[in-house]
């Protein structure tokens, strides 16, 4: 999506190699005009499939989730990485590592949010190594639904995650996809 590679050039910051912040318009401060128009870029891909949940993970990709969802007039549902006590239905939960921060995490999504013939379109902000992806697609099994497929607003190319996804079959479709990245500059894949 240029929009949204036009943006990543003029607002992003790459840390080192591997690390792209562009916190300043997806996930920490919100251009909701720039997710809306994703969030229809999105809808326009997977339209044809009757997606009746949308799943992503907590934090960053609840806005851009939430979005998708209210195109698709139906429900996001996102997995919490702590356990609280309002948590305390029966749950389906996957681990997950993180790449950005180094950690792993238990994901968890509430029985009753996602069930046996849901058709479910994993969203998230980021994917690099598809970590909290394959984590999202374990619940959705979990829960017998169907997965649609799975919307990325950036993909880090150079890493393996969207690249393992699609040798299993799946529709994967990210919005920028960014094949190499340094302090000098980010290279999309075209």
């Amino acid at each position: 999506m240029d929009l949204l590679e036009k943006r990543i050039l003029e607002e992003g910051t790459v840390i080192g190699t591997d690390i792209l912040k562009i916190d300043s318009f997806l996930n920490q401060q919100i251009d909701v005009s720039l997710l809306s128009e994703m969030s229809k870029d999105v809808y326009n891909h997977f339209k044809k499939y009757p997606v009746n949940k949308v799943l992503t993970v907590e934090s960053s990709g609840i806005a851009f989730a939430c979005l998708v969802a209210q195109q698709f007039g139906c429900r996001m549902v996102f997995a919490k990485k702590h356990k609280t006590k309002q948590l305390t239905d029966a749950y389906y939960e996957a681990k997950v590592h993180s790449f950005t921060h180094g950690d792993d995490n238990i994901i968890k999504v509430t029985k009753k949010y996602i069930n046996n013939g849901d058709v479910v379109l994993i969203v998230d902000d980021f994917m690099a190594t598809g970590e909290a992806t394959n984590g999202m697609m374990s619940i959705v099994n979990q829960a017998g639904a169907k997965l649609a497929g799975i919307a990325i607003a950036v993909e880090k190319g150079f890493q393996d995650g969207g690249k393992e996804l699609r040798g299993k079959g799946i529709d994967l479709y990210s919005l920028a996809i960014v094949e190499s990245m340094s302090e000098d500059g980010i290279q999309f894949r075209k």
